[in-house]
């Protein structure tokens, strides 16, 4: 069948085409290149399946040049806000190093917080702070650091603190109402805000619980390598290095504040980086003057410091290497790299809709439905599969609940039930995707590989199949009733 333009709607074959060959290519590079495919060959690959989609387009659907090279600018284009923040984060972890509130924040973690506790402990504070500000991305940029920093301290796996970080932040991301997702997923269902969120504690909550729950056993039965001597020799050297106070937690504070009086992430992390700056400048003047070098105690020394914080980073060396560790930022530099994949990511996801290929998919994945429970696993599965090929949370969300919306009414299922589902999917597996803008950014932020945290992510795996399941649940106590009625 053609289109006015000329443009011929895709087979489901044709469709499928740039996908395998995105999963083939994607497997051979973790084979060769394990954890390090973000430094490039995960960007190539991306842009080879691109590649691949244009030739099917061009090709055997006769979509224009122009036509997907629009598709492709547009896609780039609502990625842009995020790009923006990762510069902004970049420069906020530089800042706040320098300013020595992570190492700030570690120190106090350190004295504060059990071993056994400390997995528990981390999802439950991300949890709170993710609620509180309706954003993932600052809370893991944030405090999220800084418990890292402490688990890393405490001997314990990257993998598994970061999981216990991403999880705790998610389910803010999901019950916040602040959080753009949040807003999103019901205005797209056609339900409100505060029904949507009622609606989704029936699986958020047990998902959450049960996550907590694992982390507090993982907790409980890790053996650290690492002693209270090693703990003592990483506090001692954090002292020697940086001006340790609690006056250093007034700029995360005014970030928090700033959030949750609902000021836009980008002006907000810009206000924190140049807190940062400030109070580096008068907490810090020893690091200061130690990373100007020669221009120690002079203002053009200082200005090359707080510039070279914000778009190159802070590297402090230390006699303790774990110390060395925490101490080292590659500010917005460091983010180029996962700017690179976000931008072919977007092109791939771009290509893929304007073409047409990713409507046929899920178009033929609905014909196939006939239950109510298939339709709630189909809803979710989609979710799942646009994360992978449109590499964006949000159009994960809007295309998938614009598809289903018009299914679960025929089905005679209310609206809150594609919304939950939507937010049990999309929001919560965006990242465990590495190529998508969340899985990127946060690998990145954290420093952790997306393979190394994703089995530890256990909120974020469960969400999905909650849903899924409660909807089984649902419908199967609802026709018992409808019998026990009938033979009554």
């Amino acid at each position: 069948m053609n289109t006015m333009n000329g443009q011929r709607k895709p087979s489901f074959l044709e469709s499928i085409i740039p996908i395998l060959f995105l999963i083939i290519m994607l497997s051979v590079n973790v084979l060769i290149f394990k954890d390090d495919g973000l430094s490039g060959s995960n960007q190539v690959v991306l842009m080879l399946a691109t590649a691949v989609v244009a030739i099917v387009a061009i090709f055997r659907l006769k979509v224009s040049w122009n036509v997907l090279m629009d598709g492709i600018v547009d896609s780039i284009g609502s990625a842009m806000p995020s790009i923006l923040i990762l510069l902004m984060i970049g420069a906020l972890a530089g800042t706040w190093l320098l300013g020595g509130i992570v190492p700030a924040m570690v120190y106090y973690g350190l004295k504060i917080l059990n071993p056994s506790i400390f997995l528990f402990a981390t999802i439950i504070i991300c949890a709170i702070v993710s609620v509180a500000t309706g954003s993932s991305w600052s809370t893991i940029a944030t405090v999220g650091l800084a418990l890292l920093g402490i688990g890393k301290t405490l001997g314990m796996s990257e993998g598994l603190v970061a999981g216990a970080i991403i999880s705790g932040a998610y389910f803010g991301d999901k019950m916040s109402p602040l959080s753009d997702t949040t807003n999103l997923a019901p205005a797209v269902a056609g339900t409100d805000l505060f029904t949507h969120i009622k609606y989704m504690t029936l699986t958020t909550v047990p998902s959450f619980t049960i996550a907590s729950i694992l982390f507090l056993i993982i907790g409980f039965g890790y053996e650290s390598t690492v002693s209270q001597a090693d703990v003592h020799e990483v506090l001692t050297a954090l002292e020697a290095s940086f001006n340790i106070s609690p006056f250093l937690f007034i700029v995360p504070a005014l970030v928090v504040f700033l959030i949750v009086k609902k000021v836009p992430a980008l002006p907000a992390l810009l206000i924190g980086s140049l807190a940062g700056a400030i109070v580096g400048l008068i907490a810090q003047p020893q690091i200061v003057d130690l990373l100007a070098g020669d221009l120690a105690g002079d203002w053009k020394g200082s200005y090359l410091v707080l510039m070279k914080s914000m778009y190159e980073g802070v590297s402090i060396s230390s006699d303790n290497t774990i110390v060395s560790e925490l101490l080292s930022s590659s500010g917005m530099v460091g983010m180029l790299n996962t700017i690179w994949l976000i931008l072919v990511a977007m092109a791939f996801g771009g290509a893929m809709e304007i073409s047409g290929m990713l409507t046929k998919i899920t178009e033929t994945i609905i014909s196939k439905v006939t239950s109510e429970t298939g339709l709630f696993a189909s809803a979710a599965s989609t979710c799942v599969f646009f994360n992978i090929t449109a590499s964006d949370q949000y159009l994960s969300i809007v295309v998938p609940g614009k598809m289903y919306a018009e299914a679960f009414k025929e089905k005679g299922l209310a609206p809150e039930n594609l919304s939950r589902t939507l937010e049990d999917t999309a929001t919560v597996t965006s990242v465990l995707v590495p190529w998508n803008t969340c899985g990127v950014a946060q690998s990145t932020v954290l420093g952790v590989a997306t393979w190394a945290y994703i089995p530890y992510c256990f909120f974020n795996l469960l969400s999905p199949i909650m849903t899924v399941l409660f909807a089984a649940l649902k419908i199967k106590i609802k026709r018992l009733s409808t019998k026990e009625e009938v033979e009554a």
